[in-house]
């Protein structure tokens, strides 16, 4: 049994499909299931079921490619500590970011990041909270850039920043008035609402502050991203909750109004990586120039 079968395994399982697998792995498709063959007749069982239009793992496969994925990864966490006790300069760091997040954090951290270490790759990864929970818990990323709270127990995560949570509303809104306060969240139980799609985490966080004032919230429409969430509430389509970070500044086109709340949420940003999981020193250079950047930020 070799580490490249249980690559090639992994890679059919993930695909379901022999030519996208071998398009991935970037060899020829026969010699992909001459592989598979081989490896089957060595330890005696079939891994797949195979038909002219799906490949569909065996129970055997399912427990083999589980045991292979983490194999393949402890490989990997054993030649990122290789290549750090030679103290090669070379490296590729995987990166997890929410969109929201990354499109204000990112820019401000990977030009500093990349010209003190330019020959370490970053391969940018971005995706709904829970997908990014489960890639970073699998290993599939190094460090992620999350909110609070996370779902997936085995990460581990260092809180980077906390902001708070505002209101977002319709310029001509009543709540708009010159001098109003901060709001009650109980009076906006009969406001029509626009939030993040499912998966998203500060969907989550939406509907938590509407449930600690006593009310489900009436949605009205639903969006993955926070850009079009804001200029739905500016063309009076309904309120919003919005992180201070992705605030839009007075005056630019489609920008709504922002109060505060009574109750002053916040949230939290954190970097979240697996617990155990090997840090590479880039992944820890990377984490020290996120903290280094947002310390500037708000000072």
């Amino acid at each position: 049994m070799e580490l490249r079968q249980l690559t090639y395994t992994v890679q059919i399982a993930q695909e379901k499909n022999f030519s996208r697998a071998a398009e991935k792995l970037h060899i020829a498709q026969p010699s992909l299931s001459q592989q598979l063959s081989k490896l089957e007749k060595e330890i005696g069982v079939l891994l797949f079921r195979r038909s002219t239009n799906s490949v569909e793992l065996t129970h055997a496969g399912a427990l083999f490619v589980d045991r292979a994925q983490k194999i393949i990864d402890m490989v990997g966490q054993l030649k990122k500590e290789m290549e750090d006790i030679s103290q090669m300069r070379k490296g590729r760091l995987s990166v997890g970011s929410l969109p929201m997040t990354g499109a204000h954090i990112l820019p401000l951290v990977l030009p500093v990041f990349q010209a003190r270490y330019p020959e370490i790759e970053i391969a940018l990864v971005e995706e709904t909270s829970a997908n990014l929970e489960a890639l970073t818990a699998s290993g599939q990323t190094d460090i992620s850039l999350l909110s609070l709270p996370l779902e997936e127990n085995v990460l581990s995560y260092e809180s980077i920043i906390e902001e708070e949570i505002c209101l977002a509303i319709p310029p001509q809104h009543r709540l708009a008035a010159a001098g109003c306060g901060p709001v009650e969240l109980a009076e906006l139980a009969a406001e029509p609402f626009i939030v993040l799609k499912q998966g998203q985490g500060f969907r989550q966080i939406a509907l938590d502050l509407c449930a600690q004032a006593g009310f489900a919230p009436d949605i009205v429409f639903e969006s993955s991203n926070i850009e079009t969430v804001q200029s739905l509430v500016a063309a009076g389509m309904g309120i919003a909750f919005v992180p201070q970070m992705v605030a839009r500044s007075k005056g630019s086109p489609l920008a709504p109004s922002y109060l505060s709340l009574s109750t002053r949420p916040t949230r939290t940003l954190v970097i979240a990586y697996r617990q155990g999981r090997y840090l590479s020193k880039a992944a820890e250079a990377f984490m020290s120039v996120v903290r280094e950047v947002i310390k500037s930020e708000r000072h």
